[in-house]
């Protein structure tokens, strides 16, 4: 009984390395790719953006394919997706995929911030506390993350709570980063 079992999944096994993985005829696609990060990007190439797709980018930045999360993003911000604006300005934030560019990480807070998403608010308010990517306002920092507070942001409510201290939302690794440059 056990060499039959062992000999059936053999063939199958054997059967199954022998199929194409997709095969395409008159009658459409069969076997077509699913849950796989090249259908991710056929998908975003194609003009198709939802939030599961754009969520992938997180895996996929995580991964270390920076280049590719930054084109997923890219997609998914000009659709409207304001968690990929952030994932962008986080990228051009450290140079990810891309040359260090505050000034666009910056930009790309205020897009997220002006849409509405309590993560932009707090990002686009501590751009201009520091003074990082934009001129330095740091009033209108506050007003920003006060919106993000009142959204519920735990984050900003804490930086709110420690009187706007940036210390409270900075680890001390990245004090170099946002050092004033004069």
């Amino acid at each position: 009984m056990r060499l039959a079992t062992l000999a059936t999944g053999l063939l199958l096994i054997s059967a199954n390395t022998a199929l194409p993985q997709t095969e395409t005829d008159a009658g459409g696609t069969l076997n077509p790719e699913e849950l796989t990060l090249n259908r991710v990007m056929k998908d975003v190439a194609e003009g198709r953006t939802s939030m599961t797709i754009c969520a992938t980018g997180y895996y996929i930045t995580k991964s270390g394919r920076h280049e590719m999360a930054r084109e997923l993003f890219e997609r998914c911000a000009a659709a409207g997706w304001t968690h990929a604006m952030t994932w962008m300005s986080q990228l051009d934030d450290n140079g990810l995929g891309g040359p260090e560019d505050p000034d666009t990480a910056a930009e790309w807070d205020r897009r997220a911030a002006e849409a509405g998403d309590p993560i932009g608010k707090l990002n686009y308010g501590l751009d201009l506390m520091r003074g990082r990517g934009v001129a330095e306002n740091r009033a209108l920092g506050r007003q920003y993350i006060d919106e993000a507070a009142r959204s519920g942001l735990p984050t900003a409510k804490r930086l709110r709570a420690a009187d706007y201290d940036l210390d409270v939302v900075t680890p001390d690794a990245d004090n170099w980063k946002y050092a004033p440059a004069f």
